[in-house]
């Protein structure tokens, strides 16, 4: 697509208030492919205005109207669905197979779910002598990373909308074609002026005005938990409701008696996964002792088969290239012991990291403990199940997770004792109503399905 030099305010695309602009960058080849408008507090002003003007309007439409919309907006991403996933592959780097299953794909299901739960949602209920309604919050001011960018913002807008509530759009910086190119579809949709608004800019600008805006009801982020602490203090200060998926250590439980291949095999593909840079991918893979050497060898072999630039993306952007290495390099400071990858650029060209595995990875160690967000692995031991439990909660994370074991009730039983917001059961399948969130320091609230609409609502109860 080709970029546009507006903001998606009111129904119309307007010009920025200021004169900046953010340089879209192709982390494959390192080539600018386009600029947006740096938009400032002015420009989020103007999109929350216009949010708070239309939120009367389409608080009071009936759900089946919200709806229809909503669906007209899924059958536009439908159709426009290679051309999303183009401009995807060009400013986030994603292969294009995977752009096309995932980031095209994933947002499609989405949009139909809320469609589903629009027209279905019980929006009242009886309680003794009391009627409860279920209302719109407000304006919802959503802000969302790069790693997914159109999943991320349709996970976000079609429960807002979906509850009757109006939206204004910050995206990242580094994606924002994709949220100019979702602004298209909801104007193709017919989704009504001011409903959804698009202010593009950098965090600490747009982002901050936004989230601190008076006229903004609830703040719903996805990103890095530290940004997270930040939004959540400026909220609270406002006493304003916050929505918060923030960052993830999950950890790959495989149990004795597992099916060690398969479960080795699925971990590994999950966390190549969009190059590793996955809030919810399992980058701590736990194995008994007595079938640890086996494991490593495993994971070894099977990361042979992502091969970088092909099935392997690049990293966002430079800076994310650097943090990645750094990690790497910390882990073989601290003891771990490389058996595939490592820091090294495996390309000349392109924010490229080599899919890295590690082995004789401690508990305490740094990239046993931090969010790396990269194609990195690392391999633990453990003794029996209660060592394995307390590795597996023993961070400050807990949103999302994997056990395996040979009997389904056995990883049931172990899941349930895990500090985890979601948790697949030998190799679960992606759920679009199945909530979404973490425990602990990954975040505040739900997003998917049923509980990703009830963040968006409020209730007033009737006493009769």
């Amino acid at each position: 697509m080709k970029p546009r030099d507006a903001m998606y305010i009111d129904g119309q695309w307007q010009k920025a208030a200021g004169q900046d602009t953010i340089a879209v960058v192709n982390p494959a080849d390192e080539q600018v492919i386009g600029h947006v408008p740096a938009g400032t507090a002015q420009d989020v002003d103007a999109a929350v205005r216009a949010a708070r003007d239309a939120f009367p309007r389409w608080a009071r439409t009936l759900p089946a109207e919200r709806a229809a919309r909503i669906a007209a907006l899924r059958d536009v991403l439908v159709a426009r669905k290679d051309e999303i996933a183009e401009t995807v592959t060009a400013e986030l780097g994603a292969p294009p197979a995977f752009s096309q299953a995932v980031h095209a794909g994933v947002p499609v299901l989405v949009a139909g779910s809320y469609a589903e739960l629009a027209a279905t949602y019980s929006f009242e209920e009886k309680i003794g002598n009391s009627t409860v309604f279920l209302e719109p919050v407000g304006v919802v001011g959503a802000i969302t990373p790069w790693n997914y960018p159109l999943h991320q913002i349709v996970a976000k807008v079609a429960p807002a909308l979906a509850a009757g509530c109006t939206v204004v759009l910050k995206p990242a910086e580094d994606t924002p074609l994709t949220a100019q190119l979702f602004a298209e579809a909801v104007d193709e949709a017919g989704i009504p002026a001011g409903v959804f608004n698009l202010v593009t800019g950098l965090g600490p600008v747009a982002g901050q005005a936004l989230a601190g805006h008076e006229g903004v009801d609830l703040v719903s982020f996805t990103g890095s938990t530290a940004v997270g602490r930040k939004i959540g203090a400026t909220a609270g200060a406002a006493v304003k409701r916050v929505a918060l998926e923030l960052g993830g250590k999950s950890a790959n439980v495989i149990l004795p008696g597992a099916d060690l291949a398969k479960a080795v095999n699925v971990g590994i593909a999950n966390v190549m996964g969009n190059s590793g840079q996955t809030c919810s991918a399992w980058t701590r893979m736990l194995v008994h002792e007595d079938q640890y050497d086996e494991a490593v060898a495993t994971a070894a072999a099977a990361v042979t088969k992502y091969t970088v630039g092909d099935r392997v993306g690049p990293l966002v952007n430079a800076k994310q290239q650097a943090r990645v290495r750094g990690y790497i390099e910390k882990g073989v400071e601290e003891g771990a012991r490389l058996v595939a990858g490592g820091p090294e650029a495996p390309l000349d060209t392109g924010y490229y990291v080599a899919p890295t595995v590690f082995a004789d990875v401690t508990p305490d160690m740094t990239v046993a403990q931090e969010e790396i967000f990269g194609p990195v692995v690392c391999i633990l031991k453990y003794a029996d199940e209660d060592e394995a439990l307390r590795v597996a909660n023993g961070t400050v994370y807990g949103l999302a997770g994997a056990v395996w074991a040979a009997d389904e009730a056995e990883a049931v039983a172990f899941a349930r004792r895990m500090d985890t917001g979601q948790v697949d059961i030998n190799g679960g399948r992606f759920n679009p109503l199945a909530p979404f969130g973490g425990y602990k320091q990954s975040g505040v609230g739900r997003e998917l399905g049923p509980h990703g609409l009830s963040e968006y609502l409020q209730t007033k109860s009737l006493q009769f």
